[in-house]
Parts: C-alpha cells; sequence; structure tokens
C-alpha cells in the first residue's frame, strides 16, 4: 500500500475518513502542521504528500523540498473555490482535488499521477489557466490572439563565464539587444547573485530589483504572467528586462525553485530568455543535505540546469583562457547544456599576432573545444556604451564588437542576421 503524509488542516477529519475505506493507500501519518510534514518527508516514511492551500509557510521551496525526498505532492482545495486551486497550481502543485472528491479520484491522484487527469477532469476541476480563466485573458493581452496552434515556449540562453570579469554581462547584454533588433522578443534576466550589473549597463533603476520581487512572488505562489510582465519593463521595442539584486548580500531571496518557476513563466512571454549567470559553480556541499537551507550558488546552478543554450565567455589574455579552460572543465561536472565557447576582447597585444588561431589552438588542445566565436576588442565603444547606459548597437552600430556580437546573436536563434521581423510575442 502508499504510504501518504497529510497536512489539510480543516480537510484532515473528512480526508482520514475517505481514505480509511481504500486498500490502496493508508496514512502513514497525519502531521501538524508544515515543519513536521517536512521532517517526515525527509525521513523517509511516505510515498505521496496531501497539502492543503491553507497550511501556514506553504510555499514553492516547500513543495520543492517535499518533491527532493520523493514524494508525489497533492493539493486540496475547497469545492469550487478556483482562486484556491489556482494558488496551489502556481505553487507546482499539478495535481488538485476537491475536498470531499470520491474514493477513486483521491485513489487516483495518490496513485497514478501521470494518468489521473482524466479522472481529476471529470471531477469537475478547472482546466489549464492558459486556456480559461484570468490567465488566459492575461496570456492574450500579453502575446495576442493565439494561432491555430500555441506558440512553442521560448528559449532560455545562459550566458555564463569565470572569475575575472570576462564579459558576461557585456554579451548578455548585447546579445539580448541584438535579439529585439532582430525581431526576436527578449526577456534578459539577471541572475548573478555576486554583482549583477545588468541595471546599471542600461541605466535602470535597480534600488526595486525585479528578479528579487519575481522570486518571492513565485514563492508565495502569486506570480503569474501580467506579474512578471508588469516586473520586466521594456527598455527597447521587443525586449523586457528583470534587473537582479544590488547588494550581494541579498542572494538568499533568489531560492532555486522560484528561480526556476520565473524562467519558467519567462519563456511564455518572449521567444528567448537570456540570463546573466554569476561565475561560482560550487554545491555548497556542507549544506547540500539540508535541502531547505539557501545554497550561495544555487541562481546560477539552477539557470544552468533549465538551460537549452549555454555561452560560455573567456577573456583573451593568459590568465583569461587559463581560468575559462579550467571554468569548461568544471562546468562539465554540473547539470548544463554543451557549452558554446565566446573568446571576448580579441587583440594581439594579449597573445602575439594571429590571436584568433593561438586561442583556438590552446583551447583545442587544453579544453577540446573545435569551434570558437570571437568578439574583437574595442575599448572606446565599449567605454561609450557604458558611459551612456546603453547598448552597443545603439552607440556604435559600426564597431567589430558589435557587428560579431550581432552574428553570435543571429546564430544563437537561428535567424538570418539581416532579418527585421515583428515579433509574435
Amino acid at each position: 500500500m502508499t504510504a501518504v503524509l497529510t497536512a489539510v488542516g480543516r480537510w484532515d477529519s473528512q480526508l482520514a475518513t475517505a481514505l480509511e475505506a481504500s486498500n490502496q493507500v493508508r496514512i502513514a501519518r497525519r502531521c501538524a502542521d508544515l515543519a513536521d510534514l517536512l521532517a517526515t518527508a525527509a525521513a523517509g516514511l511516505g510515498a505521496a504528500a496531501v497539502v492543503s492551500d491553507d497550511l501556514r509557510g506553504l510555499d514553492l521551496s516547500a513543495v520543492a523540498a517535499l518533491r527532493a525526498s520523493g514524494l508525489h505532492v497533492v493539493g486540496v482545495s475547497a469545492p469550487g473555490d478556483e482562486g484556491s486551486e489556482r494558488h496551489l497550481r502556481q505553487l507546482g502543485i499539478t495535481t488538485v482535488v476537491a475536498a470531499g472528491s470520491p474514493l477513486a479520484v483521491l485513489e487516483a491522484a495518490l496513485l497514478e499521477p501521470s494518468s489521473a487527469t482524466q479522472v481529476l477532469d471529470r471531477a469537475g476541476l478547472p482546466p489549464d489557466p492558459f486556456t480559461e480563466g484570468p490567465e488566459a485573458a492575461a496570456h492574450t493581452m500579453l502575446h495576442g490572439p493565439d494561432d491555430d496552434e500555441r506558440h512553442p515556449p521560448g528559449r532560455v540562453v545562459a550566458v555564463w563565464g569565470p572569475t575575472g570579469a570576462p564579459g558576461r554581462t557585456t554579451v548578455a547584454v548585447a546579445i539580448a539587444s541584438e535579439l529585439a533588433g532582430l525581431g526576436v522578443s527578449t526577456v534578459l534576466v539577471d541572475a548573478d547573485t555576486y554583482g549583477g550589473s545588468v541595471a546599471q549597463a542600461l541605466s535602470l533603476l535597480d534600488e526595486a530589483p525585479g528578479l528579487a520581487a519575481a522570486a518571492r512572488a513565485a514563492d508565495q505562489g502569486t506570480l503569474d504572467l501580467p506579474t512578471l510582465a508588469r516586473l520586466s519593463p521594456q527598455v527597447t521595442r521587443g525586449m523586457r528586462v528583470i534587473t537582479g539584486i544590488p547588494k550581494a548580500e541579498r542572494w538568499p531571496e533568489i531560492r532555486p525553485a522560484a528561480l526556476e518557476r520565473v524562467i519558467e513563466l519567462a519563456r511564455s512571454l518572449a521567444e528567448v530568455v537570456v540570463v546573466d549567470c554569476g561565475f561560482n559553480l560550487e554545491d555548497d556541499e556542507e549544506l547540500s543535505y539540508d535541502t531547505r537551507a539557501p545554497r550561495r550558488n544555487a541562481a546560477t546552478l539552477t539557470t544552468l540546469s533549465v538551460a537549452d543554450d549555454l555561452l560560455a565567455v573567456g577573456s583573451c589574455d593568459p590568465v583569461g583562457l587559463q581560468r575559462l579552460v579550467r571554468g569548461l572543465q568544471e562546468l562539465g561536472t554540473v547539470p548544463s547544456p554543451p557549452p558554446r565557447v565566446v573568446v571576448n576582447r580579441v587583440r594581439s597585444s594579449s597573445v602575439g599576432s594571429r590571436p584568433e588561431s593561438r586561442v583556438s589552438d590552446a583551447l583545442a588542445r587544453f579544453a577540446g573545444v573545435e569551434q570558437v566565436d570571437f568578439v574583437p576588442d574595442d575599448p572606446q565603444a565599449l567605454d561609450d556604451a557604458a558611459r551612456e547606459g546603453r547598448a552597443l548597437c545603439e552607440c556604435a552600430p559600426g564597431s567589430p564588437a558589435r557587428v560579431a556580437l550581432r552574428a553570435l546573436a543571429a546564430s544563437v536563434a537561428g535567424v538570418p542576421v539581416r532579418a527585421a521581423r515583428r515579433s509574435r510575442r
């Protein structure tokens, strides 16, 4: 029999009575609060957990901790309470049943999550929030009427680089702005919890960081498309920006489950989501046993794990290339897509004549990299962009660095360099 843990508040007696008649599931423990539920789940005493919307302290991180303990999470809400059902779904609970549902519905939800949809639909539960209800109206407002086929979710492009300021933010901002110029709607996310600077690079206020507010709303189960759209202002046509935390000490506000939810929703907001990551890939082994403890580098590791494409940025100098080689080796130990190496600030004064050939040979020999994208050094254009707080394409459209970054952006998105189509999003 499947062992079930419950923490359902006012529905406790009703649920216990219903499950007593089952010969397939049994209640292993009726938990008094969330702390009791998390401790029991961590002890491995259950295979499924049933929670209610009014469980004090229930958030996205708690649901993620239950799943990390190997439990399937089922939500219980009052019959006909669409707000409660929507809140549970926004916490990542995909299976929600109404209190007082027949035993067959409860067993289907607890035993066969993958096939429970048909049984739950017959029980009168709400459909996909993106096809009906308030979120469907918001979806139409943001994206326009759907075509015959729903638009596929946007791609996530992570921009990462080793320590030493190789130009991660410069590349991330340039890629996002160039994609917008090519007609590809883009959301730029500053997820660097060590030294986020996207807001400064684009002359945006960072007193109220959008990512911290979005992560907080996601953790509380209140983040939806309209909320995320308000937190990601449109700085140029087709380009939105979610600013990062202004101080590194605020890193605990960016919880991994919440950040994953933000990126997931951002996929519905634009065709490409560009995320500027921090450099550190350490997994905080001392805290890994405690799934509820915040981890310093969780934002970067989470971004890399959900990314579809990865740009690994290195600096064109002996120290920067050494750090890039070691960083690529470390990158192979964490879940991430295959990296596309970008060498920034390419110049002969730092590595000798024919810098592209020398760098390509070194990376092929020491890191096994077969293809490298090069961004020429143009200090005057980059200084002008930094001083004016604008994208490179606005300050120096003829810069060699800008031309290389535009070609890189077009290659990442799979569109012609000269294309300038209207985005569907």
